[in-house]
């Protein structure tokens, strides 16, 4: 059995040969990886019913549990999200900048993998196929650690993935699983061999990773996501876009987890709203104005700075659009944040001014994913500003490098000014 340095050396090595790989290479082995889900279905589900049972003996909430389930359902939107992610051009490759330096020698910037990379997530099951995919779409080896509560369901899936590339020819290692806290510990160290570290979870948690390795961290943190009523909101909308964001899948990091209402349509809205919700089975925490209006128990300074991960929802009556704003900015987590308005201006001032990766206008904060956005999947949503932001797909994946073809030209030629720059634009692909 290998040890973690073992596997990250040869996941290290394999990351060289998936960057030389073809995009009909790599999209070969996504189909083959399909083929082995569908084979090993059965052995997969019974496997998610060990990890199921389980969770029920240890008492695991109801939105967890859902977040556990891998049954038919599942199994139709992984090979979905798989099948999507095949019909996708080529992400690696690809020339974003060329220029002519001086005649004959041109300057091309392309697109290529990031190298190895190790992905820390929760007991989400699915996610394990989404992110490995993702990874041998864009030519990355990855190192996969899912939470312990889906042991035997990652095993399952990981399992058919490993079979499904080794069939069609991809190179040995270039994934692999983890399953301890020791083996997520090593990982850190391995700054030699891993070249990005994304870890979804809490922010203490993503702190936590950043303090104690040198390997660069996307962190993928808290869903604080918020949906602001404001006074011009159309009240049937609404009531449609705060349960939708709520109550559609409860334990995700982009449902609503407070909603902020204007003063001036609280009266007519709240009341319409505790309906909704408690149709929905979502309990409801509110600040002292929320609670003179509607009776729900009272919400405390932490509610809003919680992600709740269940059917619960903390409620603030604001003064204004301004207040709003600053709320979101001072508690949310730089997830997601909807406005429901008619008023134009005001929803393109919340947009401008709220910091979040993504920012909504009349919509359901539970768009804020890769697949819904089109990537095929996503590996996480980075809350963060630098390299990627938003739902991680295929983009976030990749890093470039500089091309320089030249025809024997030197520095020397020109500082002695035989030679001198032109720096035109090319418009064209890189040759090689």
């Amino acid at each position: 059995m290998q040890n973690m340095e073992q596997t990250a050396a040869l996941a290290h090595q394999a990351a060289l040969r998936l960057a030389a790989s073809s995009a009909q290479e790599r999209d070969r082995a996504l189909g083959a990886v399909s083929e082995e889900l569908l084979k090993r279905k059965e052995r997969i589900f019974a496997a998610n019913r060990e990890d199921m049972n389980r969770g029920r003996r240890e008492g695991l909430s109801e939105p967890l549990m859902k977040r556990l389930a891998f049954d038919q359902n599942k199994m139709e939107d992984t090979l979905s999200g798989i099948a999507s992610l095949r019909t996708l051009p080529d992400p690696v490759g690809r020339t974003t900048l060329s220029t002519e330096l001086s005649p004959g020698l041109n300057l091309y910037r392309v697109t290529c993998p990031i190298g190895t990379i190790g992905v820390i997530f929760e007991s989400r099951p699915d996610a394990l196929v989404q992110i490995a995919a993702l990874c041998l779409k864009s030519g990355n080896a990855v190192l996969l650690k899912g939470g312990s509560e889906a042991r035997e369901t990652n095993r399952a899936l990981f399992t058919a993935i490993e079979a499904g590339t080794a069939s069609s020819g991809m190179p040995e290692g270039w994934a692999g699983l983890m399953e301890s806290r020791a083996d997520v510990a090593e990982m850190l160290k391995m700054d030699r061999y891993i070249d990005l570290i994304i870890p979804r979870g809490t922010n203490e948690f993503v702190r936590y990773i950043i303090e104690h390795s040198r390997i660069p961290v996307m962190g993928h943190a808290d869903g604080i996501c918020h949906t602001y009523v404001d006074a011009a909101a159309d009240i049937d909308m609404a009531i449609r876009v705060a349960v939708d964001g709520k109550a559609q899948y409860a334990a995700v990091c982009n449902a609503t987890e407070t909603l902020l209402c204007h003063r001036n349509i609280a009266e007519a809205f709240l009341p319409r709203l505790k309906a909704a919700m408690d149709s929905a089975g979502v309990r409801l925490l509110g600040c002292p104005r929320t609670t003179r209006i509607i009776p729900v128990e009272d919400a405390t300074d932490e509610d809003w700075d919680t992600e709740y991960l269940d059917y619960v929802l903390s409620v603030r009556v604001v003064d204004s659009l301004a207040d709003a704003i600053s709320h979101v900015n001072s508690h949310g987590s730089g997830h997601t944040d909807a406005i429901v308005t008619e008023d134009t201006e005001a929803a393109a001032r919340f947009l401008r001014e709220v910091d979040s990766a993504g920012v909504f206008h009349n919509c359901s904060t539970r768009f804020a994913d890769g697949f819904r956005y089109g990537f095929g999947a996503e590996v996480g949503i980075a809350t963060g500003k630098l390299h990627a932001r938003g739902p991680v797909g295929l983009e976030g994946l990749l890093s470039y490098k500089y091309k320089l073809l030249g025809s024997g030209q030197i520095v020397a030629d020109f500082a002695s000014d035989s030679m001198s720059f032109t720096h035109r634009a090319l418009h064209e692909e890189c040759p090689m």
